[in-house]
């Protein structure tokens, strides 16, 4: 019997997809997180969808610190509404030390959060899903573990032209 083409490719599959334990349906690995800081950074007006954070403070368990200059913070809007963050930004830590940290993330709000933002009022994680990947940098001999992490964050809240808060975490 000759198979076409087409025939066997969707045989291929079924035997891959469908026989025995299929992919994607069970992870093998867990992941756990753990607590590194909270991040806060007030914001203010500007011309255009850059910011540049001049202050802000780190603190967490094993990390504490300001924001300090040089430090950006740029949105990028996408066609369908939701944002690219680009953030980078120095931290003084409150023993001295310099860790330069960037992340991508993305924001992404219902018309309504929006509304609700442009309106002065405080948007959660429950309002807009923002996460963020920060990666560090730091000479430091006491924080050089950093650069051997990879950390996530999830925006806690925002108010226009008050505060933009994350919580970051190590994965592990």
């Amino acid at each position: 019997m000759r198979l076409s083409t087409r025939h066997l490719i969707g045989s291929i599959v079924l035997a891959v997809i469908g026989g025995g334990e299929s992919w994607g349906q069970t992870p093998t690995v867990s992941i756990e997180t753990e607590y590194l800081a909270t991040v806060e950074v007030p914001l203010r007006e500007t011309q255009s969808m850059d910011y540049v954070p001049d202050a802000g403070t780190v603190r967490g368990p094993k990390i504490n610190g300001t924001i300090i200059p040089p430090s950006g913070d740029w949105l990028v809007l996408m066609p369908d509404g939701s944002m690219r963050l680009d953030f980078r930004a120095t931290i003084q830590t409150d023993d001295g030390e310099i860790i330069l940290v960037n992340y991508g993330g993305m924001i992404n709000r219902s018309k309504e959060a929006i509304d609700r933002f442009n309106n002065g009022e405080v948007i959660t994680s429950m309002d807009a899903y923002s996460v963020v990947a920060p990666q560090f940098t730091t000479g430091s001999k006491k924080y050089a573990w950093l650069n051997q992490i990879h950390a996530f964050g999830k925006m806690v809240s925002i108010q226009r032209l008050i505060k933009i808060k994350y919580d970051w975490f190590i994965v592990r």
